[in-house]
């Protein structure tokens, strides 16, 4: 649905104050990126604080019932701001918008654009839209081909970039809406990405973070390959680590694990997102591979590589999920000894397959699998903290008193506590392990890196 159409902005600046909102997963941040940078180049100022704009512009998250409620809850609170303050404009963008924006335009009618994924090359022309008095409703679906976007304004730390190297998906699990949100599985142009990260190098990033919804798909639509990519930007002079995230496990073959075990620039990290363990909630989720197939995937990545770190994600509460079935989930977490992971609550999606399957887990019992399998979690990631006490090893520092290793993604895995830094942010620095708990490491400075 669109209700007004989206005018050519060329040689047209806006001159406007827009302040941004972005929610959810680091591939949406990219997009907030790239929205601040068309922004920026048609002449917009770019503001931190909400109350000095005149735009106001959400990037959502639609992915689970928590994130839609986060969303909805910023949607109503940049509203407030409207009329308040200097905002003659709230736009809203992203997942949730391409999800319901038919229907969020109905029943919030103070915000003027509701546009989808697809739209960062048209936002200029949204936001001048808007400030003429039009109202925008356009969730067009993305386009079938990878479309590229070069400006963008990063909101990460000077040291730490994600780069986007592919966009939607064609796994098809029976819970998740995003082939129905981002649209089928398109990689990104391999030369771009190199581009990319030469930039991001030269303007001093020391970690490079690869996202995509599935990283180990990359080329499948195009010829290329994920392992000619990764040796690729090992060239690339400049980042210490390129950090691979959303790993299907299936299609993690030798060749990627051989690559990310002697490749030095590229980190000791795979995110393997498993989701569950038992072999029947797994087919209920429509996701390839067993239990065992997952257990022997680790043990040839721990034979080329015993210090890989490795992180993965499970859902506890899937439609029919029995006691025994979450038990053998319980069991295969001991077993699989994993130094990260995340649990969430099973989320029920409207129009998934997984929303039909009954019978439905209750709220107590979902919260109860989580924590205990958490707590489980929580005494196999203490153990393998404890064995590295007394080793050295890198870190990169984010403040006087702590940073990251190569086992820890920003904002989703735990931190290294330094003492005895007294650099700046941003340096590498190398430090011994004096202690750990089931999250951090406890680490003295030895010398800068």
């Amino acid at each position: 649905m669109r209700s007004a159409s989206v005018p050519a902005t060329e040689e047209q600046e806006l001159m406007t104050k827009v302040g941004i909102v972005s929610l959810g997963c680091p591939k949406n941040l990219v997009d907030s990126e790239q929205m601040l940078g068309a922004l920026a180049q048609a002449g917009c100022e770019i503001v931190s604080d909400k109350r000095e704009a005149e735009v106001i512009l959400i990037n959502t998250c639609g992915f689970i019932e928590s994130a839609k409620e986060e969303s909805l809850d910023t949607i109503l609170e940049m509203i407030r701001l409207k009329g308040a303050g200097a905002c003659k404009s709230v736009i809203v963008a992203g997942c949730l918008a391409q999800r319901y924006a038919d229907e969020l335009s109905r029943e919030i009618p103070e915000v003027d654009a509701f546009v989808g994924v697809g739209q960062i090359a048209a936002l200029p022309g949204i936001v001048q839209l808007t400030l003429d008095g039009h109202r925008v409703v356009d969730n067009s679906r993305p386009a079938r081909q990878w479309v590229e976007f070069e400006a963008r304004i990063r909101a990460t730390p000077p040291w730490t970039a994600y780069l986007k190297i592919s966009d939607g998906c064609d796994n098809r699990c029976s819970y998740c809406a995003i082939p129905e949100i981002r649209g089928l599985f398109r990689s990104r142009p391999s030369d771009r990405i190199v581009a990319e990260a030469e930039i991001l190098a030269a303007e001093g990033v020391k970690e490079i973070v690869l996202v995509g919804q599935d990283l180990t798909r990359y080329g499948s639509d195009t010829h290329e390959s994920l392992v000619s990519l990764l040796r690729r930007l090992a060239r690339v002079e400049g980042p210490t680590w390129i950090r691979l995230m959303y790993c299907y496990p299936t299609r993690i073959s030798d060749d990627l694990i051989e690559v990310i075990a002697s490749e030095p620039k590229i980190a000791k990290y795979i995110d393997v997102p498993l989701q569950h363990a038992d072999d029947d909630v797994l087919r209920r989720m429509n996701r390839l591979g067993s239990s065992d197939e997952y257990l022997a995937l680790l043990r040839r990545i721990r034979a080329a590589c015993p210090d890989m770190a490795l992180r993965t994600s499970m859902i506890v509460g899937f439609p029919g999920e029995t006691l025994e079935e979450f038990e053998r989930l319980v069991d295969f977490v001991r077993e699989a000894r994993f130094d990260r992971m995340g649990v969430f609550e099973y989320s029920r999606e409207e129009g998934t397959p997984a929303a039909d399957i009954a019978p439905r887990i209750g709220a107590a019992t979902k919260r109860r699998r989580r924590d205990r399998l958490m707590r489980e979690q929580q005494r196999v990631s203490l153990e393998m903290n404890k064995g590295f006490i007394g080793r050295e090893i890198d870190v990169l520092a984010e403040r006087n008193d702590r940073g990251r290793s190569y086992r820890d993604a920003p904002d989703v895995d735990g931190v290294v506590l330094l003492n005895g830094f007294k650099g700046a942010p941003g340096e590498m620095v190398r430090a011994r392990v004096t202690d750990a708990t089931e999250y951090d490491l406890v680490a003295n400075v030895i010398d800068e890196v």
